[in-house]
């Protein structure tokens, strides 16, 4: 995967078995313990997101762990903005000729955002995943909810590969396009090309956890914000917006009519998110050394020091990212 920033957005390479471990990030000491596959930003030059929105050869390998994403997945929930579902209700309710609710999930990973938003709406709910990894697809559509929040029945189906060729005409008779951790994995170009599909198709996107290049440690040390400053370059590797991408995409979505609304939705981590915790400082700053590598001796020490807080229960870490909820003007398209 290209992303920079796995770790927060949540899309992991994968290494043959889902119980092995990585070696530690480039730059950083080899006395840190092992990683979670993929855990760390630090990837294979030329690799690309999950779900991108161009072509790819339908062959390419699984590479996304499920273990950094159910690590997340409670922090996520958490973070998420709720205060977004009621104006996304409202636009649910009003959809022409609803008779439920067929919702895209783009790069759906193990189905969090589904396990957390299906039971949330109400009325039948279809589902339709999309991931490029056979596997996650697996696991996202058995560990699916069956019920929405009034009792009505939640079905799922799922489509491996890239969104390459999403159009209005794909999401026709769509209600609904969601997605977790994926804008900043993305380019101005992607960006655009998915606000041109939901504003064609007349269809809101909710749009969750993408970074905000900003993250607060406590306490604090004077090494954090060289380390985030290199973290947030290195996410903008190849022409990805990394932490820019939230303002692409709300001027993507307005430029094209849609209403959008933005709200944070920080990963608050303290002592009970110690294992989280541990895995996101090593990629965050196995990613920095690999950006500045003059960095490196004086990131090994921070890095040692911090995971030793993180041990102890002493280290507490606010990672902001954003929620976007881009409500576009319905047309015929959209059930």
């Amino acid at each position: 995967m290209r992303k920079t920033a796995i770790q927060q957005s949540g899309r992991i390479p994968a290494q043959p078995g889902p119980r092995e471990v990585a070696s530690v990030q480039p730059g950083v000491s080899s006395d840190a313990e092992s990683v979670i596959p993929g855990a760390g930003p630090s990837t294979r030059p030329g690799e690309r997101p999950t779900v991108r929105l161009r072509d790819a050869g339908p062959d390419d390998a699984p590479r996304y762990a499920p273990e950094w994403l159910e690590l997340r997945e409670g922090p996520d929930a958490a973070a998420r903005a709720g205060d977004l579902l009621d104006p996304l209700r409202i636009r649910l309710a009003n959809l022409p000729g609803k008779s439920g609710l067929v919702i895209h999930d783009l790069g759906c990973g193990t189905g969090s955002m589904g396990r957390w938003l299906a039971p949330r709406l109400d009325g039948p709910q279809h589902w339709i995943l999309h991931d490029r990894d056979p596997y996650l697809l697996h696991f996202a559509a058995v560990a699916s909810p069956r019920s929405a929040a009034d009792g009505s029945r939640v079905t799922v189906e799922t489509r491996r590969g890239d969104v390459g060729l999403l159009t209005p005409d794909v999401l026709a008779g769509a209600s609904l396009v969601t997605a977790s951790a994926l804008l900043d994995v993305l380019t101005r170009e992607e960006i655009g090309a998915l606000a041109a599909a939901c504003t064609g198709a007349g269809i809101p996107a909710l749009l969750t956890l993408s970074v905000a290049g900003r993250v607060e440690l406590s306490p604090s040390d004077p090494l954090d914000e060289e380390i985030a400053d290199a973290f947030n370059a290195h996410q903008r590797r190849g022409g990805l917006l990394g932490p820019d991408a939230v303002t692409v995409a709300c001027e993507a979505f307005s430029e094209r009519g849609a209403t959008v609304r933005l709200h944070p939705s920080a990963w608050r981590l303290g002592p009970a998110e110690s294992a989280l915790t541990a895995q996101w400082l090593r990629g965050w700053v196995g990613a920095a050394v690999e950006e500045r590598p003059e960095l490196k001796e004086r990131a090994e020490r921070y890095l040692r020091d911090r995971l030793e807080a993180c041990t102890a229960g002493e280290l507490k870490v606010v990672v902001h990212h954003s929620d976007l909820l881009a409500l576009s003007r319905p047309t015929g398209g959209a059930s």
